[in-house]
């Protein structure tokens, strides 16, 4: 808490001096610019090879989508005019908009698609199940591609719609044509804006362009679906890990949109008369502690279901989200709360009190010898080093020896693909957290998957949960799917994949006068200025 009391301090003494010059009139920009403070810096410029959201973000900037998801999570057209099913389900015809050009001036095909698809699905649990069923992807026509099955997949629109992370994104035929385990170096997409690389600053900026060539389509713009309308023409992200320099910069007018400021310093933002704070990702975020399983301790489940047993989700949404209980929910499982496939199956697993005494004796009876857990945690995003704070405090009062190494969140991000054992540069456990929208469900829940290498890092290998991951995937109907995901639920509380630790809620920043943010995800469409 004392780290958080600093941030205030800081805050408060940069911030309201400058509430006191709003009274001076506003400057035009000489040129239409939008600065932008991410959560970090962008470190991953490949949109399948992570799941960090700040790689979503930029992802959906250059590249655009075959179906966007509306307010309602539910798929509609946005590359393709519309699609077709015949033979039972078992044949689906996708039909590209008219006049869709990459960057490079090429036109979209539909031999675009079926490669990005491909690459993409490699490393999806979507995509995976997508893949299973396919006899074969076709393209008879420039604007055409087929889909043609081995057995019906009623997912399909929501697999082509995946937010990810990682999105599913079309690329080039000759980009995306490539190792899916081997990153890209040429960013081109068909999305509104182009990536500036050249005034590319690692740790400080990211710069993007409009896309003069794009085309929205037509309606009203909801999450990810909808036209793409570019009223900058160019997008600079401004990397500022201190929180004080961010409401500093935010309250002058230096930049305009703060994505992720600390709960903390809300009031303090909204005491500004030229500061807007609401929220933009309306389902929350879930918190995940993720363990490796190929290595000692965590490859014990009887060690994992000890440290689920000692874990308090009031403790870690506190400091992810302050004390204030409308921002904050705990006891909750891996669904997210109040939406179809959430349940109470043994919720018992993580409600009531914390009974730290019976979890160190299961961890004494279990295969745990002493070895250092090596907890990686992120020094600039103020959420994840909180998470990582209370993972430390949790693993030490349980009895463990604790190697906590921080580091900034692109070396986490790079560091937890490593499989070497924790002593050889490799690891044992890290926190991050996921949005609402993508823990909706068995499939497109990310640290669900339980398929080995297949999996998320930490590569759970665990064949209960995905029998039944996959029996949600074919269930025929709602009421299976929920009687379905009860079961997971209950599986994944006794196995535990990974350590669920609770929902949040984050508002965002950005000066007053900027309209038409878009709901749902950060994205950069439909933003006006006055």
């Amino acid at each position: 808490m004392l780290r958080r009391d600093l941030f205030k301090a800081a805050a408060l003494a940069t911030a309201l001096p400058a509430a006191a010059t709003l009274a001076r009139p506003a400057i035009a920009a000489p040129a239409p610019l939008l600065k932008f403070v991410p959560q970090s810096d962008l470190t991953v410029i490949d949109p399948v090879m992570t799941t960090a959201y700040i790689t979503r973000h930029h992802a959906l900037m250059i590249w655009d989508q075959l179906y966007g998801l509306d307010d309602r999570l539910v798929p509609q057209p946005q590359m393709v005019e519309g699609q077709t099913t015949e033979q039972d389900g078992l044949l689906w015809t996708f039909r590209l908009r008219e006049g869709l050009k990459f960057h490079d001036g090429a036109p979209v095909r539909g031999r675009d698609c079926i490669a990005s698809i491909k690459r993409w699905a490699a490393r999806d649990t979507l995509g995976q199940a997508l893949m299973a069923r396919v006899a074969e992807m076709a393209a008879p026509e420039d604007r055409v591609f087929t889909i043609r099955l081995t057995r019906p997949f009623g997912l399909m629109l929501e697999t082509l719609a995946k937010l990810g992370p990682p999105a599913l994104v079309i690329m080039p035929e000759r980009i995306a044509d490539s190792d899916p385990f081997k990153p890209i170096t040429e960013l081109v997409g068909s999305g509104p804006y182009r990536w500036k690389a050249d005034e590319r600053i690692v740790g400080a900026r990211v710069v993007y362009e409009r896309n003069p060539d794009y085309v929205p389509r037509q309606g009203q713009a909801e999450h990810t679906a909808g036209p793409k309308e570019v009223h900058f023409d160019r997008v600079e992200w401004h990397v500022m890990p201190d929180p004080g320099t961010a409401v500093a910069a935010l309250g002058n007018g230096e930049v305009d949109w703060w994505e992720n400021p600390p709960n903390d310093l809300l009031p303090v933002l909204k005491r500004n008369r030229g500061i807007v704070t609401d929220r933009i990702v309306t389902q929350g975020a879930l918190g995940s502690g993720i363990f490796n399983h190929l290595h000692p301790p965590f490859n014990d489940v009887a060690v994992r279901r000890a440290v689920l047993m000692a874990c308090s989700q009031s403790d870690f949404m506190t400091a992810a989200a302050g004390t204030d209980p409308a921002m904050q929910r705990a006891g909750i499982g891996v669904f997210t709360p109040e939406t179809p496939m959430a349940n109470e199956a043994g919720l018992d697993l993580v409600r009531g009190p914390r009974n730290l005494e019976r979890a160190r004796q299961m961890l004494k009876q279990s295969s745990y010898n002493g070895e250092r857990v090596v907890l990686m945690a992120a020094s600039d995003q103020q959420i994840l080093a909180a998470l990582g704070e209370v993972g430390r405090d949790l693993l030490t009062r349980l009895g463990m020896e604790v190697d906590y190494v921080v580091a900034d969140w692109g070396t986490v991000v790079q560091r937890r693909a490593s499989k070497a054992p924790p002593s050889q540069g490799g690891w044992n456990m890290f926190h991050t957290t996921w949005n609402g929208v993508d823990m909706l469900n068995p499939m497109v829940e990310q640290v669900l998957r339980a398929n080995g290498d297949k999996a998320f890092f930490g590569w759970p290998d665990i064949p209960r949960i995905e029998t039944l991951r996959n029996a949600w995937a074919e269930a025929p109907d709602l009421a299976a799917q929920k009687k379905l995901a009860a079961e997971l639920q209950q599986a994944a509380l006794e196995e535990v994949p990974y350590l669920p630790t609770g929902q949040y809620f984050l508002d965002s920043a950005w000066r007053r006068g900027l309209t038409g943010l878009v709901r749902g995800t950060f994205v950069f469409w439909g933003i006006r200025r006055g």
